[in-house]
């Protein structure tokens, strides 16, 4: 009978688990092929620390102290459980990985442990739907309670080291510190953002100038930017297409090859354009569609990088812009110009699907 030995005074008892790369089963520890589909099971990475950019997200309630006098504890408790469930919606719906509630703050970090392009934007747009769930959830605490809540938020961007070996702190940083400070100059309902991120999402807010923030710990002023909206679907940093284009002399030759046989069949060509991101594919497709010059009607649809129920969304776009709609029309209207424009048959064509004569 092998003899267990008692961890270190201090130490925590831990569980070795190995994860299948294959269907994601895990195993315990001694393994070697996985349980459940028999691939075999490759011993766990150590963790390890990286440097990397990120954006932050500090939200903080006010007047909680207040409100914990004038309410029974387990009321608090529940309604502090729903205040802190909404947020966390929010923030994970947009990507972000929350790494802590502290008293009444919630912090999370975009772009751990996965960088996406705009993890800049996608933080401001969170930000954008905590304060607008925070209005949302307003009306039931204060139909079930008789108070409501007002958040402050910041939000910054910057290099961090990540991946604390303990498991205790997702990022450290400037960026982190800064970013609560922030939150901490911001009035109630507002979300104030750092100069950083305003360089990056620019094109897709509208924001407005204070004046720069005394913080403490820091030698200088920090400029600050109080977010007012954020423009739907529009880019962080809109993309210059105007300058002249050099070379895919080739590429676009196939895409008009495509259009003219397209035309002269009067049948549909599916292009699709593969490259690494930033290779030139949106500019390839811009040069083309110019080249038409009102030879056809242009549709567009994008796929959205994230989000639910988005699986028939670039179908939907194109519906939307054959109709002419725009996301303010009521269902009457809606409907009754998305069946006149059907009933044209510019759609169907345009995807490639039979007419209903056909």
């Amino acid at each position: 009978m092998k003899d267990e030995v008692a961890p270190p005074a201090g130490t925590p008892y831990a569980r070795v688990v190995l994860t299948c790369g294959n269907c994601g089963r895990e195993s315990p520890d001694g393994f070697t092929f996985c349980p459940g589909c028999a691939a075999p099971l490759d011993e766990p990475i150590a963790p390890h620390e990286v440097r990397k950019t990120v954006t932050v997200v500090f939200c903080d309630v006010t007047g909680s102290t207040a409100m914990g006098e004038r309410l029974d504890p387990e009321s608090v408790r529940r309604l502090m459980s729903r205040y802190f469930s909404e947020m966390r919606t929010a923030l994970e719906r947009h990507g972000a990985s929350v790494e802590k509630f502290i008293g009444d703050a919630v912090m999370a970090v975009f772009g751990v442990p996965q960088i996406h392009e705009d993890d800049a934007l996608r933080a401001v747009r969170a930000a954008a739907d905590m304060r607008q769930a925070l209005l949302l959830l307003n009306k039931e605490l204060e139909r079930d309670y008789g108070v409501t809540l007002a958040a402050r938020i910041g939000v910054n961007t910057g290099d961090v080291v990540a991946g604390d070996p303990s498991g205790e702190t997702l990022v450290t940083g400037d960026a982190v510190n800064v970013a609560a400070r922030l939150e901490q100059a911001a009035e109630p309902g507002e979300v104030l953002i750092g100069p950083k991120t305003l360089r990056l999402v620019r094109d897709a807010v509208y924001a407005e100038a204070v004046e720069p923030l005394e913080l403490k710990g820091k030698s200088e002023p920090i400029a600050a930017f109080r977010l007012v909206e954020v423009i739907a679907g529009a880019p962080g940093v809109a993309r210059r297409l105007d300058s002249p284009m050099v070379g895919r002399e080739w590429q676009l030759a196939q895409l008009r090859e495509a259009f003219d046989s397209a035309t002269a069949d009067r049948s549909c060509r599916l292009v699709t354009v593969i490259g690494t991101p930033g290779v030139g594919k949106s500019r390839l497709a811009e040069e083309f569609v110019h080249g038409l010059h009102g030879r056809a009607t242009v549709l567009r649809g994008r796929c959205l990088p994230y989000g639910d129920g988005i699986t028939f969304f670039p179908v939907g776009e194109l519906i939307k812009e054959a109709a002419g709609l725009d996301d303010f029309d009521s269902r009457r209207r809606s409907d009754a110009r998305s069946a006149r424009c059907w009933a044209t048959a510019r759609p169907r064509r345009a995807l490639g699907w039979p007419s209903s004569s056909g």
